[in-house]
């Protein structure tokens, strides 16, 4: 747990300088195709300004976006007291609560670290779950907190947000038209603008495979934490088979915030052919992978 700590706080840093200098780099291709160097310094403040919000305001974004409400212990005492209960046992700072109004089953933290956390679940859960079942899911949530897993993928949220961001406004750009007309630049111009084409196109799909991949990888160990926090590995199980099987998709969740939760909200996935190409896009693994694992600690 300590060495997965120390991984995602370097990891932090790495993709905040990681992102901050990438998206420099797009805007010094977008000017130069565009021929306009007001594109770069757009690119530099914009970069400067969403490492510092992606690191103090991420989490406020994530849950803004999901339309999580906050709640105290007289709003909805068994669920406070069960993160309360289990923040204890764990030996950390209670962190706030938030209840999303969906019927679909499901649950996130979120938070720069463990002094400003926060766990939000949607009302299907608590509505769907049994106690055990839902006392796993909060260990899970917890540990995230525990491992900062909630500041890694809260910073990419924001962070691959401004790559798209940028991605979207160089087409937007490139159809008002502008640059240099001399014939003298038109050959290099037009090396830049294929090389901004492509790069406008792949750097959403890139950003967005650094995003899930992170994601992945981090439930597992979330999963096994929150199984040893309770003692009882099977009703995280449960929760996980019951919260997979419900139909109904998380409607506040998109594709920025799908890496967040549980489990995948969005359902999307189901049904698809499984394989190494497709499971690039999942934004988690496997649930019937997640059971099996949490089976054999029991």
């Amino acid at each position: 747990m300590y060495k997965q700590v120390d991984s995602n706080k370097r990891k932090t840093i790495f993709f905040m300088g990681f992102f901050l200098i990438f998206i420099i780099f797009l805007g010094w291709v977008f000017s130069r195709a565009l021929g306009s160097s007001f594109i770069l310094y757009l690119a530099i403040f914009i970069s400067i300004v969403q490492a510092f919000i992606s690191y103090f305001y991420s989490d406020k974004i994530a849950l803004a976006i999901s339309k999580a409400r906050k709640i105290e212990e007289k709003d909805n005492p068994k669920l406070y007291h069960i993160v309360e209960n289990l923040s204890i046992t764990a030996g950390l700072p209670m962190p706030k609560v938030y209840i999303i109004e969906d019927l679909a089953p499901n649950a996130f933290a979120t938070g720069r670290n463990p002094e400003h956390s926060a766990v939000a679940v949607t009302t299907g859960l608590l509505e769907k779950l049994e106690r055990p079942e839902l006392e796993g899911v909060i260990s899970h949530e917890l540990s995230h907190v525990g491992n900062y897993d909630i500041r890694l993928a809260t910073v990419i949220v924001v962070l691959v947000g401004i790559v798209v961001l940028m991605s979207d406004l160089f087409f937007r750009i490139s159809f008002w038209g502008g640059g240099d007309d001399d014939s003298d630049n038109n050959q290099l111009q037009f090396f830049f603008l294929a090389v901004g084409v492509v790069l406008a196109l792949l750097s959403p799909l890139f950003a967005t495979l650094i995003q899930l991949a992170v994601s992945r990888k981090r439930e597992f160990l979330a999963d096994a934490n929150g199984a040893l926090l309770t003692r009882y590995p099977e009703g995280l199980a449960r929760a996980l088979e019951k919260i997979s099987a419900d139909p109904k998709p998380l409607r506040v969740a998109n594709k920025a915030t799908a890496h967040l939760f549980i489990t995948n909200p969005l359902k999307e996935h189901k049904g698809s052919m499984r394989g190494w190409f497709s499971g690039l896009f999942d934004t988690h693994p496997p649930v019937e992978e997640r059971v099996t694992r949490l089976r054999q600690m029991t």
